[in-house]
């Protein structure tokens, strides 16, 4: 019989921190600016200059703590660590080793019926390194620090994780976590959310853990499961050919669907850890805690429960919709100008996830205002436009936030309310389709629709389709 295998799957988790400066210094750190524009002499390591710790760093820090249920360290320190390479212009990073920030939390994951906590090992901020870019071309390399000093936050899960799903549904839910705290935008294709996978696999049924590998370069979920699966099968093939799985970090190429090598694995003691002397100790009053614990948002959890006893909206909706911050912001935005909440989640629920879906888009970046989205409510059920004119205007508004009504009005795109001209153009469908007259006459319930497409055809779709399956069956009607 053919040995089986354990996955046994832990997580590196860096995420960018939504600061407008950087963790020691006064740079901006927007996205995208010009090469080395967003620097100094301390995002750039020039001698001399020393480190500033910022405080909002440490409050973003605290409170994505205290959301993932980890005991908050009381007097914590920084450490460098100590490595070399281009895109690190102090030849160390500082970070945090010995005494983190935060420690021994869990998130709680779903995967179909399977529900589990995931540990949190520890968590620690730390400061980003530059950019390299690489022309092939020209056989060079080019070096952006503008991300230099940019604030992280790093959570190390425990090896709690056994599968690509299990692994996805616990990013999945940090990143809603964080995102609903304001603490990062997550973005894993902008890189403010990175994984690190270590992996390694194990016969099924023994304890001791296989030599894993870390897994790097991972900027999607599909990527990420991609790379669980073909790590998963490289691993197996080895052990079954009888070779050792070597310790190392591999870089994952999405494009080919394969890892390589990149360096031996690191262990701390390679980094030559040691306490940063340009930073005093900080020191976490449990008043600062109540304080950042105060001012914790309502999370997820919560709002479904608030969902359900103040909008009656079905629990798979409420799911979805809360599952982003930003669509559960605009849908509560939203419902309170219209005050039509089940109509406004099925906007977001229908037309608004079919287009994410067609446009490869993520919930975050829906650009439309909830004041548009409650408009064009008002307009479709005051029937001011009929439901495929609002399908319509929806993609308008989906694509450039367009003003519905002053769309509508300059578009000419309002039902046509003339009940003499209805009942002209009525007449006319009638005298011009005696097979399907016959037909609905004859008991074929079909052909009526067919003659209300003719009417709407007509009528350039600015009709009540209601009103005229209404007046249609009134004029078929056949004699007592």
């Amino acid at each position: 019989m053919a040995k089986q295998y354990e996955t046994v799957i832990g997580l590196e988790v860096h995420v960018e921190l939504a600061t407008k400066t950087k963790i020691f210094c006064s740079c901006s750190t927007e996205f995208g600016g010009a090469p080395n524009t967003h620097t100094c002499p301390v995002c750039t390591g020039m001698p001399g200059s020393l480190p500033v710790l910022n405080k909002k760093v440490v409050e973003y820090a605290m409170a994505i703590g205290l959301a993932t249920n980890c005991d908050i360290t009381r007097v914590c320190k920084f450490d460098r660590k100590n490595y070399f390479y281009p895109d690190n212009p102090q030849n160390y990073q500082i970070s945090q080793l010995y005494l983190p920030i935060a420690r021994n939390g869990y998130v709680e994951i779903e995967v179909g019926d399977l529900k589990k906590k995931v540990r949190i090992h520890e968590m620690h901020m730390e400061e980003d390194a530059g950019k390299l870019i690489h022309d092939e071309w020209d056989d060079t390399s080019l070096v952006d620090y503008n991300r230099s000093g940019v604030p992280l936050v790093e959570i190390v899960s425990e090896p709690d994780m056994r599968s690509a799903d299990e692994v996805i549904a616990y990013l999945e839910k940090l990143r809603m976590v964080i995102q609903y705290l304001g603490a990062s935008d997550c973005k894993l294709q902008e890189g403010s959310m990175r994984a690190d996978v270590n992996l390694s696999v194990r016969e099924a049924g023994t304890e001791k853990f296989g030599t894993r590998t870390e897994m790097k370069n991972l900027n999607s979920f599909k990527a990420i499961a991609r790379a669980i699966e073909g790590e998963r099968e490289r691993q197996i093939e080895l052990l079954e050919e009888g070779k050792a799985v070597v310790q190392e970090t591999r870089r994952w190429d999405d494009n080919k669907e394969a890892s390589y090598a990149m360096r031996s694995k690191e262990d701390a003691q390679d980094y030559r850890y040691f306490p940063e002397p340009d930073l005093v100790p900080i020191v976490i009053s449990d008043e600062w805690i109540e304080q950042i614990r105060s001012k914790q948002p309502e999370l997820q959890t919560e709002k479904l429960k608030r969902y359900k006893e103040e909008f009656d909206i079905p629990q798979y909706d409420a799911k979805i919709i809360t599952g982003s911050k930003h669509m559960a912001d605009i849908f509560e935005a939203a419902s309170a100008i219209c005050g039509k909440p089940k109509k406004v989640s099925n906007w977001l629920m229908v037309e608004t996830l079919r287009l994410l879906k067609e446009h490869n888009m993520e919930a975050e970046e829906i650009a439309f205002s909830p004041e548009n989205l409650a408009k064009l409510v008002e307009l479709t059920e005051s029937r001011v436009i009929n439901s495929s004119v609002a399908k319509e205007v929806f993609e308008k508004i989906f694509a450039e936030n367009i003003d519905p009504e002053i769309y509508v009005e300059e578009h000419g795109l309002k039902t046509v309310n003339d009940e003499g001209a209805l009942e002209e153009t009525l007449k006319k469908v009638i005298e011009d389709n005696p097979k399907a007259v016959a037909d609905y006459r004859g008991g074929k319930e079909k052909a009526l629709g067919a003659l209300v497409g003719q009417t709407m055809k007509a009528m350039k779709g600015k009709a009540d389709p209601g009103l005229v399956t209404q007046r249609l069956r009134e004029l078929l009607a056949l004699p007592e």
